[in-house]
C-alpha cells in the first residue's frame, strides 16, 4: 500500500496500546504506508514518549477518543486485557472500521469474533525488549501475520486489513483460531516451558555443585540457545500461559511421554535404537525447515462469488489450512452487489495451483487471467 496520492486522505489506524508491537505498528503504519496513526495507552507517558518518538502522529486521551473515525484499529493491550479492550473498541469504533488484535492466543475473543468488523491478529514477531523505545518500523519485515476471519467477518474489511498487513512488510496468513492455538501451544508456549524447566534444573544443579565444592563448567551454546527465553517477561506470559492452558497442557503430557519414550531407549541402552531417534529428529528439523513462503513469480486467479457474508473468510481459511498464503486480494462487486470477483496474488506456481483446486472444491468457479 503506497503513500496516498495528492488529495488522497490517508489512512487513519488507531492503535491501543503503544509498548513494542504496538508502537512498531504505528511506526510501520506511518513510514510504509503513509497512514496517520492516533494512539492511546493507559500511561500518559507512554503516550507522550510514543508521539516523540514518531511512533504515532497524535495521542488521545481515552480508547473512544482514538478509535473514532479510524478505519483499522489495532489492539495491542496485555492478553488479559484484550477481550475487555477488544469489546470496548467495537463498541465506539465505527460501523465502517476493521478491529484487530495482536494477542498469541486467539479463542478468548470468540465473542468478539461474532461482530462483522473483527479479525483476530497475530503477529510472529517481537524481541526480547520491550516498550516503544525499542519499536521498529521492520519489525513486521517477512514476519508471518496469523489472521483468524470468522463466517460473520465482512470481507471489504478483510481486505483493507490484509493489504495493510501487506504493505507493513509481513505475509498474512488465514487460519482457524482453535488450530492457531494449538499450533502456539506446540511452537511457542511449550519451548518456554522447557526452557524455564532447564534454568531452573541447571540452578539446581550448580547449587549442588557449589555446596560440594566441585568446580563447575561453563555452559555450554547448547544450553545458552536451549534457554534464550527462559523468564520471559513475567506479566506477559504468565497471562499467555494461563489464556492457553489447555492446548498447553495437551502439549506438556505428549512431551511426558515422548520423555519417557526416550528414557526407555537409555535405559535399554540401544545403540540401533538412540541413532534411529536421532536420525528421526534430524529429519523432522529438516523438514520444519522447509516449511514456510514459496519462492517464485507472484500468480494471479480470479475467483467469482456470490456477495454474502464469509465468502472471503471461507476462501482465505481453506487456503490458509492447506499451507496455501495470499500475497495480496482486490474485491471488485457487480453494480448491482450481488456477486462480485475476488482477485488473489499467490507467490509461486505450485501455490497457484493448490489455490485454484482448493477455490474449486468449495464450489467458486475461478480462473487465471
Amino acid at each position: 500500500m503506497a503513500a496516498p496520492a495528492g488529495g488522497e486522505s490517508p489512512l487513519k489506524v488507531a492503535v491501543l496500546g503503544i509498548g513494542l508491537i504496538g508502537g512498531s505498528i504505528g511506526l510501520a503504519a506511518r513510514q510504509r504506508a503513509g497512514a496517520h496513526v492516533c494512539g492511546y495507552d493507559p500511561d500518559a507517558a507512554v503516550r507522550a514518549r510514543a508521539l516523540e518518538l514518531g511512533a504515532i502522529d497524535a495521542q488521545a486521551p481515552d480508547l473512544a477518543a482514538a478509535v473514532a473515525g479510524a478505519d483499522i484499529v489495532f489492539v495491542a493491550a496485555p492478553v488479559a486485557a484484550l477481550p475487555e479492550t477488544v469489546r470496548a473498541a467495537l463498541a465506539s469504533a465505527g460501523p465502517g472500521s476493521v478491529v484487530s488484535d495482536v494477542g498469541s492466543t486467539k479463542r478468548p475473543l470468540r465473542d468478539a469474533a461474532a461482530d462483522p468488523r473483527f479479525v483476530g491478529g497475530h503477529p510472529l514477531a517481537g524481541a526480547e525488549t520491550a516498550g516503544v523505545e525499542h519499536a521498529r518500523a521492520d519489525l513486521f519485515a517477512d514476519a508471518t501475520w496469523y489472521l483468524t476471519p470468522t463466517p460473520a467477518t465482512a470481507g471489504v474489511l478483510y481486505e483493507r486489513l490484509h493489504r495493510l498487513l501487506v504493505s507493513l512488510g509481513a505475509q498474512p496468513s488465514a487460519i482457524d483460531a482453535e488450530l492457531h492455538d494449538q499450533l502456539m501451544a506446540c511452537f511457542s508456549h511449550l519451548p518456554h516451558v522447557f526452557a524455564n524447566l532447564l534454568v531452573d534444573q541447571g540452578r539446581a544443579r550448580v547449587a549442588g555443585a557449589l555446596d560440594s565444592g566441585e568446580r563447575l563448567p561453563a555452559a555450554g551454546p547448547s544450553f545458552r540457545d536451549a534457554t534464550r527465553v527462559a523468564g520471559a517477561n513475567t506479566a506477559i506470559w504468565a497471562d499467555i500461559y494461563r489464556s492457553n492452558r489447555d492446548a498447553l497442557i495437551t502439549e506438556i503430557d505428549a512431551a511426558v511421554r515422548r520423555l519417557g519414550e526416550v528414557r526407555e531407549l537409555l535405559a535399554q541402552g540401544d545403540l540401533a535404537a538412540l541413532a534411529a531417534w536421532n536420525e528421526h529428529a534430524r529429519a523432522a528439523r529438516e523438514t520444519l525447515r522447509g516449511a514456510g513462503f514459496a519462492g517464485g513469480p507472484v500468480h494471479e486467479l480470479r475467483v467469482s462469488v456470490p456477495n454474502r457474508p464469509g465468502v472471503l473468510a471461507q476462501i482465505a481459511l481453506a487456503l490458509g489450512r492447506e499451507g496455501v498464503n495470499i500475497i495480496d486480494m482486490a474485491l471488485s462487486p457487480s453494480p448491482d452487489n450481488s456477486q462480485g470477483i475476488i482477485a488473489l496474488w499467490l507467490r509461486g506456481a505450485e501455490h497457484a495451483r493448490r489455490a485454484e483446486r482448493l477455490i474449486a472444491e468449495l464450489g467458486f468457479p475461478v480462473a487465471a487471467p
